[in-house]
């Protein structure tokens, strides 16, 4: 009795000891199959912001809707922890069907980036030393703007509605706007030489997420950034002005992130 009293108390016990693995709400990202013998100590997914190390060694800070998760290995059973750079390859191999580029590696830290599903995909790994005992794997995701509006369709916008939301898109927490959106730098400026008489106000908005007076800040500095694009392109400075209103004019819930987004925008307004 004595004896399977204590063989069903182990067995219990290796029950117990699987079914406990994970932190409670954690699971692998969808991407991602992990290591044997690891497991989640914790996780969170919300929109936000993080630093990934780039080519030149320099940081740059990614936005986008961000999953993080950090895996322990577990030793029991006399079993060593994968090298760090055994941890990088297995992320490697998963990728490999997207194109996955290494954009900087070191001892303890590696950033990869692929495009998958109709978004750009940023990846951050780092581990406490070379052997990979636990590490944090941070995953960015950013949606693809589609880029194809025409002057046209703006010119015909702002004929009807008096307004038009585009999505330039501008370096993270700055005036820079990125190279993807300036096509539609030129499709503005295609639109103002469509009628010489249009005048037009330039406006920026943001979430809500941070200071509403740095958003108003941030935003009147990007308005101006696009409106500055226009001038050096040669549309005549008294046609054009430009305002942030940051969080002051959501036209979505800022409490998800779609919401968020959509209220992340530039507007095109026509003025009398």
């Amino acid at each position: 009795m004595k004896k399977i009293t204590i063989s069903l108390a182990l067995i219990l016990f290796s029950i117990v000891s699987v079914i406990a693995q994970d932190a409670d709400g954690c699971k692998d990202h969808p991407l991602f199959n992990r290591m044997p013998n690891y497991t989640i100590r914790e996780c969170a997914k919300n929109f936000g912001v993080t630093d990934l190390v780039m080519t030149d060694g320099n940081s740059k800070t990614i936005e986008g809707y961000k999953t993080m998760v950090t895996y322990d290995f577990n030793t029991e059973g006399g079993k060593q922890p994968y090298s760090f750079y055994q941890v990088v390859k297995n992320y490697e191999n998963a990728l490999a069907k997207y194109g996955v580029k290494r954009i900087y590696l070191g001892s303890q830290y590696v950033t990869l980036f692929c495009k998958s599903g109709g978004k750009s995909i940023w990846i951050g790994i780092e581990a406490a030393s070379d052997v990979a005992e636990s590490y944090t794997l941070i995953i960015m995701e950013i949606e693809e703007m589609q880029q194809d509006i025409q002057a046209s369709a703006i010119l015909d916008a702002l004929n009807k509605d008096g307004f038009i939301a585009l999505d330039i898109l501008f370096e993270t927490g700055k005036s820079v706007i990125q190279k993807e959106s300036l096509p539609i730098i030129d499709q503005i400026y295609e639109m103002l030489n469509l009628d010489a008489n249009l005048k037009i106000s330039i406006e920026g908005h943001t979430d809500n997420v941070g200071e509403a007076a740095s958003n108003k800040k941030l935003s009147n500095d990007r308005a101006k950034s696009v409106m500055d694009a226009l001038i050096a392109k040669g549309i005549d400075k008294s046609r054009l002005s430009s305002i942030g209103w940051g969080q002051e004019k959501p036209v979505a819930d800022n409490r998800t992130d779609e919401g968020k987004a959509k209220n992340r925008r530039v507007e095109i307004v026509k003025k009398p």
